[in-house]
């Protein structure tokens, strides 16, 4: 059988050969997308070697901005560059990732739990 006049054992007919069949039972998954935490404590080691699949199908560097910050880049408390507009090439690329791993991390994470983080992180700054 040719694949021109058989896909998935059917004969096409016709001068469109291009059909591609599609199986609308299929379920949608989210793979795209990050996984949400569901604060649950003992589910976190498991959710977090998901984020982290996540992040490495992105972009490798993206975990070690996560993990190592970003360098010399002068950020304010919301995480938004002081000094934006004179950043090297560099440190632009390093921003951008910056943005692109705190997006991933404030989707995956419920509201509740950033504000609370939010809060946190600003008593600490204010302390210093």
């Amino acid at each position: 059988m040719s694949t021109e006049s058989s896909i998935s054992g059917s004969t096409c007919s016709g001068s469109n050969h291009n059909d591609v069949p599609y199986d609308y039972n299929e379920k949608k998954t989210d793979s795209g997308k990050v996984l949400k935490f569901n604060e649950d404590p003992e589910e976190f080691s498991w959710w977090k070697t998901n984020f982290y699949s996540y992040i490495m199908g992105l972009d490798e560097e993206l975990w070690d901005i996560l993990e190592d910050g970003v360098g010399d880049l002068v950020l304010d408390e919301e995480g938004a560059a002081v000094y934006r507009k004179i950043h090297t090439p560099a440190q632009k690329k390093m921003y951008k990732k910056h943005h692109k791993i705190r997006g991933s991390l404030v989707s995956a994470i419920p509201r509740a739990e950033y504000t609370k983080m939010s809060e946190i992180h600003k008593t600490i700054i204010l302390s210093i």
